[in-house]
């Protein structure tokens, strides 16, 4: 659905500043009890991207699209919606002439969930790198360069997720999810201040243990913290939370905070 219009003419798309610079941002929502899931959360990080790239969005018209998608897609109980909203077409140059933005969402049907909740996930660690660039930090803009390149080292591996570092080497996220680690008791996740995206479940893992009183903190780390670390885990909006049984040769050990953590998400994601 292309700025509401199921059929629309994708002429403006083709000439759009995102598909041409990667000028926009985009997030990706799992459907749940027939409801996008953490919708305020989702709307809260594209307000702080909105920000950054300087873009103007009407969110009531958005929040009525998000309805119509669904109901076109037949009101579906679960699935994904992707929301991409990028800087109107402007000519050709990279400065910006507009502060307008497109619209475009996607729906995708429930597929069978991956066994790594219950069973955990080997993962790697990614020879690509992000760099450093802290006014894009946090958020979901539409230039993910690396992660594809990353994500093509794990296909040709054989991994469904691997571990990347900034450019000196600090550990900063899964290709397409964050990392926690647990050491003494205590809760770690790498630092994005600098590069990385502020996931969602992120987010709500860091809530639920400042709610709960469990000693948590977001810090720099490297793959050191990872080889000592008592338990790891990966976790994002839509699969929820897999905790990591090895790194590369290093085998690690489902433990029990992981295994709390997924308790207290388990109705969420329905498994």
């Amino acid at each position: 659905m292309f700025n509401g219009r199921a059929n629309a003419d994708l002429t403006d798309l083709a000439h759009s500043r995102g598909l041409a610079y990667g000028d926009g941002l985009f997030e990706t929502l799992a459907v749940v009890a027939g409801k996008p899931l953490w919708l305020e959360a989702h709307l809260d990080r594209l307000r702080e991207g909105l920000g950054r790239l300087n873009l103007q969005l009407n969110e009531s018209v958005l929040l009525k699209e998000l309805e119509l998608l669904l109901d076109k897609a037949g009101k579906p109980q679960s699935g994904v919606i992707k929301v991409i909203i990028c800087r109107c077409s402007g000519g050709r140059g990279y400065s910006p002439a507009s502060q307008q933005s497109d619209r475009l969402l996607s729906f995708f049907p429930a597929t069978k969930p991956a066994p790594y909740w219950h069973d955990g996930v080997k993962i790697t660690l990614c020879q690509q790198r992000l760099s450093r660039q802290p006014a894009l930090a946090g958020i979901k803009h539409l230039n993910r360069l690396e992660q594809v390149l990353a994500s093509a080292e794990l296909q040709a591996r054989g991994f469904a997720e691997g571990l990347m570092q900034d450019d000196s080497g600090l550990l900063i996220e899964g290709t397409r999810s964050n990392l926690f680690l647990v050491r003494q008791g205590q809760l770690l996740t790498p630092a994005l201040s600098r590069c990385g995206v502020a996931g969602i479940m992120r987010g709500k893992i860091l809530e639920y243990a400042a709610q709960s009183q469990l000693p948590a903190r977001v810090a720099d780390l490297t793959l050191a913290d990872v080889y000592l670390a008592e338990e790891l885990f990966l976790c994002n909006s839509v699969f929820g939370i897999w905790p990591i049984t090895a790194v590369d040769c290093h085998q690690k050990s489902i433990g029990p905070l992981s295994r709390h953590l997924q308790e207290q998400f388990k109705a969420t994601f329905d498994v």
